[in-house]
């Protein structure tokens, strides 16, 4: 998005790519379904090459989505949010304790019949957002430096946690519940190496071109002349990456939209009760609305490079739970797009609060 989060006037300077936002997504999940359906063996042809267990066009499309986004955050404002303790503790708490339970929840409530596809879900709710939100965030002018900060956080927990988790919410919960239990195979390192692609490297280039753009020409020439040039690439990266995906799945999706619609049903419940929790908390907490959002937006996403990757190594491409790790996306990318737009249309709630607030404390 070519607006910053600073700026009140969002709708009337958005450019006619971030405009017709939702157009161009709902034509590339068309193009991409279309695609997958009408070229036999596009789906073992993008899948041949593989970066971690993700097709490597993917991988590629997440790659240059979040360069330009985290290219924009200012890195030497970081202590700012490192200090804001209400902030990174929601985080926590939301990402780590809530999250990974609601979704074991509503995969035994909707899914108890179907095994694989509820163990895929946990999996997905296991693997908390480290790349994708970060374009929400920046959709919905969220704070870019809170998110990167919050997106680094959820990597290292990530990498201690994963396994863990995925050990009891697979075996240990449902064994003390009475119900079926299942297990996951994954290591730390395998973790580790999908927080270093999808987020290392980004965030690395990111940085560097900040240092460098501002040390040969100065933060003003930065953020006037090259942000708005290296900025909608963000968004051609999001809709690339979005043909690519449903192509991969376009002919298992369209021939069984039934099992698609019941992984769908808890998903959708779940970005509501993550994001609204979220939101929440953050009114409750006085956080404001760019750190609302961007807590909002990290405690709805999930990472789906990382959820796909051990669902395939443990059970298999073909399997069910890989299946419903794929569809986490399909169905993501759309519900959060929507949130975005809800977000800026709760803009103006948080504007008019501050403004009573401060004619309050002047009289």
């Amino acid at each position: 998005m070519t607006t910053t989060a600073e700026d009140p006037a969002v709708v009337g300077k958005l450019s006619t790519l971030d405009r017709f936002l939702p157009v161009w997504i709902i034509a590339a999940m068309a193009a991409g379904l279309l695609l997958g359906r009408l070229i036999p063996g596009l789906g073992d042809g993008l899948s041949a090459v593989q970066v971690d267990g993700i097709s490597l066009p993917i991988a590629i499309g997440l790659l240059i989505m979040m360069y330009p986004v985290l290219a924009k955050v200012r890195y030497d404002r970081l202590d700012t949010v490192t200090g804001d303790r209400r902030l990174l503790i929601g985080s926590l708490v939301l990402n780590w304790l809530l999250g990974p339970a609601v979704m074991f929840a509503l995969a035994w409530i909707f899914l108890s019949d179907l095994p694989e596809y509820r163990t895929g879900l946990i999996i997905v709710g296991l693997a908390r957002c480290i790349a994708m939100v970060i374009i929400w965030n920046d959709l919905a002018c969220g704070d870019r430096e809170a998110a990167a900060v919050l997106v680094a956080l959820n990597s290292i927990f990530q990498v201690v946690m994963f396994a863990v988790l995925g050990w009891f919410y697979l075996t240990v919960l449902p064994g003390w519940l009475g119900l079926e239990q299942t297990h996951i195979d994954t290591s730390p390192w395998q973790i580790a190496k999908s927080v270093l692609i999808f987020l290392g490297i980004p965030l690395l280039a990111g940085y560097l071109t900040r240092r460098l753009g501002e040390k040969t020409k100065g933060r003003d020439w930065y953020e006037s002349k090259l942000i708005p040039r290296i900025g909608p690439w963000a968004l051609y990266g999001l809709l690339f990456t979005i043909v690519i995906l449903f192509a991969l799945q376009g002919k298992q999706i369209t021939s069984q939209p039934w099992d698609v619609v019941r992984i769908a049903i808890p998903l959708l419940a779940y970005f509501a009760i993550m994001w609204g929790g979220g939101y929440l908390y953050g009114r409750l907490a006085g956080l404001g609305y760019e750190r609302t959002t961007t807590l909002a937006f990290t405690a709805a996403g999930n990472n789906f490079e990382l959820a796909i990757a051990v669902a395939i190594a443990t059970y298999g491409a073909t399997s069910g739970q890989a299946l419903a790790g794929v569809v986490g996306p399909l169905i993501e990318v759309p519900v959060l797009v929507g949130l975005v737009y809800v977000s800026l249309a709760l803009r103006k709630r948080f504007t008019h609060t501050s403004i009573e607030a401060s004619a309050g404390v002047a009289q």
